[in-house]
């Protein structure tokens, strides 16, 4: 006892009854800036921003985004009149331009930068430095093997520094031993895999900022011009101006669909679009015909136009009780089913002795079901037919709030015909002229045409964002995929005979390592057998 007591430790030890427990050193600012930075700059920070940032865009899928759906955020307060002030004070209306996903996006993009940077540096120094030493015992490695061979240690020497440089090792020799590693590619890969994250947040970033994506329908014969206010709804980004856009001029010459008439499976699918336009850029005298496909958009200096749908567009004129035209042109009407059977709205502010709102039906082919409603049968035109119920009151346009063309609010409005009345709708073939009620005048369906809706889209990152993106791959391929390993030779004279040690390193997990000393054995000595430690 008197012995143990002896070799007990001494009183102030941290863990003796007497001793305090140990106390760090005191972090100044500086010092507390430098751990700040280097929780930022970990892989595991990153890593958590990168998911953080996945989980912050949620909210920008779940309500609608004043840069994109402007009309759908004015909804949503009318829907939601309690909840909208708080989700707006969240930003929750401009998620992708809010203070706390900017902040995550700067976040990670700093994270990424200050991992890849210092870890570039290392690597570049590594590549540039010789191999290591052969250890002085290559028993403890990971695979080490021994064998005997005929001649002297200067030429097995180099027999084994040939079948290394063939392999792409890189190998420097230090006495009777060789030092040879490869496998550098792997962390360059890795590398290149985190730099190309950060190219591909920085890309993005700049496409937002100088890109704009918009969307507009376009009627048979009209054209459209490439500014601002001529598109039906148009998302900018943040250096974008008005007189940005390069204002060349789109004309829809005709709208071409294919339906299947034969097969009865699957009588009135769509097989084929095609719009056929005409493009004038600006200077030019000249136009230019092109067509536009689904799939095959059309590229106009740096745009890309897509074709995204189409519809038809009645051709409709209102005239007053004294025959003057008070309205006159192609209203699109919205598809609501395969066969395109489509509503639509007629307005009329002006120029009748009230304001008048026509909501409209229309039939490509009609057809009378059993109930005795009225139904399309193909989406193609045989024997068209449209139907307006028909209302009178103030529609609303002269408050300076905006109104969507493709709806009419009825409810404070008279409806003086069609479903629920004592008049009959307003039916209307090609070609038709028919009566208002109450001698408001008369309404003529000219014709139908169709219209195609057409999404140009401009984003002078797409390009870059596609290279990083195949960098990525590259990067995270070569890292998983190639091997980073060290071998060593070593060389001794004994008995008449040279004894050969060779050993191997893997950095990670490398199933080759083993047949990779094997095979380099074999080259140096020649001998099959060994015996393996």
């Amino acid at each position: 006892m008197s012995r143990s007591s002896e070799l007990a430790r001494p009183a102030d030890h941290y863990d003796s009854d007497g001793g305090d427990a140990p106390v760090g050193p005191r972090l100044g600012p500086v010092g507390w800036l430098r751990f700040g930075w280097r929780q930022l700059t970990s892989m595991r920070t990153a890593l958590l921003l990168l998911l953080l940032l996945a989980i912050a865009a949620v909210p920008g899928s779940l309500v609608p985004q004043r840069s994109s759906d402007p009309n759908g955020v004015a909804q949503y307060r009318v829907d939601h009149p309690d909840l909208f002030p708080i989700v707006d004070g969240l930003q929750g209306f401009d998620v992708y331009t809010s203070v706390w996903f900017s902040s995550i996006y700067l976040l990670l993009f700093v994270s990424l930068i200050g991992c890849v940077l210092p870890r570039t540096a290392h690597h570049w120094r590594a590549m540039r430095s010789r191999p290591p030493r052969t250890p002085a015992r290559l028993a403890r490695m990971e695979e080490h093997t021994e064998r005997e061979t005929a001649g002297t240690v200067a030429e097995v020497l180099e027999r084994a520094e040939g079948a290394l440089r063939r392999r792409r090792y890189r190998v420097q020799r230090y006495g009777d031993s060789l030092s040879a590693e490869r496998g550098y590619l792997r962390e360059t890969g890795n590398l290149v895999f985190h730099g190309s994250l950060v190219g591909i947040l920085v890309a993005v970033a700049v496409g937002g900022s100088l890109g704009y994506s918009g969307q507009k329908i376009v009627v048979e014969g009209e054209p459209f011009v490439n500014y601002v206010a001529g598109y039906d709804s148009f998302t900018r980004g943040r250096l974008v101006g008005d007189a940005s856009l390069d204002p060349y001029r789109l004309t829809l010459d005709s709208l071409d669909v294919v339906y299947e008439r034969d097969n009865p499976n699957a009588i009135g699918q769509a097989l084929d679009f095609t719009a056929s336009v005409t493009l004038r850029q600006p200077g030019e005298d000249d136009s230019t015909a092109a067509q536009i496909k689904v799939n095959e958009p059309l590229r106009i200096d740096g745009t890309d136009v897509y074709l995204l749908g189409n519809g038809y567009a009645p051709r409709i004129t209102v005239r007053s009780p004294e025959g003057e035209v008070v309205f006159s042109g192609a209203v699109p009407f919205l598809p609501q089913d395969g066969n395109l059977f489509s509503t639509g709205v007629v307005k009329v502010p002006d120029g009748l002795p009230e304001q008048l709102g026509m909501v409209g039906l229309f039939y490509p082919t009609p057809v009378t079901l059993e109930s005795g409603a009225l139904a399309s049968s193909f989406p193609d035109l045989t024997d068209p037919l449209l139907s307006f119920n028909v209302y009178t009151g103030d529609l609303g346009l002269d408050e300076g709030v905006p109104v969507s063309v493709y709806t009419l609010d009825t409810e404070e409005l008279t409806q003086i015909a069609g479903r629920g009345t004592d008049v009959d709708s307003v039916d209307l073939a090609a070609g038709d002229t028919a009566e208002l009620p109450d001698g408001l005048g008369t309404i003529t369906l000219d014709g139908v045409s169709r219209y195609a809706s057409f999404e140009i889209h401009s984003d002078p990152a797409r390009l870059w964002v596609l290279v990083f993106a195949v960098l990525v791959l590259a990067g995270l391929l070569t890292s998983l995929f190639i091997p980073r390993r060290r071998l060593w030779v070593k060389a001794a004279q004994v008995d008449g005979a040279v004894r050969v040690e060779l050993a191997g390193l893997a950095r990670g997990d490398d199933p080759g390592l083993v047949g990779a000393v094997g095979e380099l054995a074999e080259d140096v000595t020649g001998v099959r057998s060994a015996a393996t430690t």
